[in-house]
């Protein structure tokens, strides 16, 4: 494993000051990338535009012109990301030789401060997974131990952080798939408020949970490119207005009340993480937090809800993978109707095509109404029974998974493979953002992360009880 960045913040400084090269800075990423290749934690990278950008850099630095927030810093975008320099796949087959025509606006934002994009990160074809398993190209493995999953979907971008390939990568985060690898192999992974960072640019799984998610060592790096990347966009009208200054944290908040989550301490949480988040929660009550237990009553039906409204989604936002007009497109078809079924029958992966069919029956006609419109109901409640949560609590505190990583395979029925998501996904039904901290490891030495969420839009005072958390907790 590689050794430990310095903060974003310093190596952005000895740049712009001249002690350190952007170029010395890509190559030791591009090192540390090909060292850790037994991992697979990259798809692909992006050396020749990564070095023309650092050289851009270090020539501004020279002539002492302005290089940006981020001068210099190495980062590693999850492949559903729009990015110059490599292929966009989603790790779909379907997508291989997708090359893109446009960035995404965070992508442009974080150029736009100095930051250097080296690589793309493995995932769960197009999101569709929580343990980097469904990857079209190969599985990604946990960096405290090979035989185990990093989680996911975004277990690329969580493995690279924690392999120290850069100093933090973004992933995406529609029900987990930022906070669940990031618990899974002890990093930092955040899902902001819905809406508060563009997803233009992104390959789109749910369009209504969707979200772009942050991976790093420590809050303050993350408070760091929240920065750089929140806030509206004219491309996606979905945007909100952001909060001043996201690195300006209030890091104690005391007398802050907290809700400890009755309902993800019940059966089938590991003993292990059980007993790491009581910790953590003991640790918040005697710097003088309040923390009570709360019922969501809800909370229960959250993933039955997700896995009706999700699929659905994703078979709308799937059809337009066609074979027609970019990706892989079957060669041997003798007719169009051929075409579209055979480009589809061999460019999607098993995960893909059993969500585009649960997706495509709950939206059919005698099936929305038994189905869709339910889940939409259930949905209803758990935004209103959060928000009476969130009118007594100012946040709310929880395991992120009920186990810690599981061994790669354990997990063939896909029922079992979505309980995974069982306490991630009710944070996406309802917009709040959510932060997954380390908080400790079992008995096995792997990683348990402390979920965290506050109201929405509350984003900036999540960070800072995160980052006080995280002092508490090292």
């Amino acid at each position: 494993m590689a050794g430990q960045w310095l903060p974003i913040v310093d190596l952005a400084q000895q740049v712009q000051a001249g002690s350190l090269t952007a170029g010395e800075l890509v190559e030791r990423s591009l090192n540390a990338i090909d060292e850790a290749k037994d991992y697979q934690a990259i798809i692909a990278i992006t050396p020749e535009r990564a070095k023309e950008r650092a050289k851009d850099i270090d020539e501004k630095v020279k002539k002492g012109e302005k290089t940006g927030r981020l001068a210099g810093v190495p980062f590693i975008a999850k492949d559903n990301f729009l990015v110059f320099g490599a292929e966009t796949t989603a790790a779909s087959n379907i997508l291989k030789g997708f090359t893109a025509p446009y960035q995404a606006t965070v992508i442009n934002r974080l150029e736009d401060e100095g930051a250097i994009c080296v690589a793309k990160a493995n995932l769960d074809a197009f999101g569709h997974g929580a343990s980097t398993e469904n990857s079209d190209f190969f599985v990604t493995k946990n960096p405290h131990n090979k035989t185990r999953v990093p989680g996911g979907s975004s277990g690329g971008s969580a493995a690279a952080v924690v392999l120290n390939l850069a100093p933090f990568a973004l992933g995406t985060d529609s029900g987990g798939s930022s906070r669940q690898p990031a618990s899974f192999c002890g990093c930092v992974g955040y899902k902001p408020t819905y809406g508060l960072m563009s997803r233009s640019g992104i390959v789109a799984m749910a369009s209504s949970t969707d979200t772009v998610g942050i991976l790093t060592n420590n809050i303050k790096d993350l408070a760091l490119t929240l920065d750089v990347m929140a806030g509206r966009d004219p491309l996606d009208s979905t945007t909100i207005d952001r909060q001043d200054d996201y690195t300006n944290l209030v890091e104690d908040q005391t007398p802050a009340r907290i809700g400890l989550i009755k309902e993800w301490l019940e059966d089938g949480v590991d003993k292990d993480v059980k007993r790491q988040i009581e910790r953590a929660v003991e640790v918040l009550r005697g710097v003088g937090y309040t923390v009570e237990e709360v019922s969501i009553s809800s909370l229960p039906l959250s993933l039955a809800a997700y896995y009706v409204l999700v699929p659905a989604e994703i078979s709308s936002n799937l059809s337009r993978y066609d074979g027609q007009r970019f990706g892989y497109s079957f060669s041997g078809a003798k007719n169009l109707e051929e075409s579209y079924r055979k480009s589809r029958e061999f460019g999607f992966g098993k995960e893909a095509k059993r969500r585009i069919m649960m997706g495509t029956y709950v939206l059919s006609s005698g099936y929305y109404d038994a189905y869709y419109k339910k889940a939409q109901i259930v949905r209803t409640k758990l935004i209103s029974e959060f928000t009476d949560a969130f009118k007594k609590y100012d946040f709310l505190v929880g395991p992120v998974t009920p186990t810690t990583a599981f061994p790669i395979g354990e997990k063939g029925d896909p029922l079992a493979m979505y309980m995974c998501d069982i306490m991630t996904v009710a944070a996406s039904i309802v917009g709040c953002p959510s932060i997954s901290v380390p908080a400790g490891v079992d008995d096995q030495n792997l990683p348990v992360g402390l979920q965290l969420l506050a109201p929405q839009r509350a984003d900036k005072e999540l960070l800072g009880l995160a980052r006080y958390v995280e002092e508490l907790l090292s």
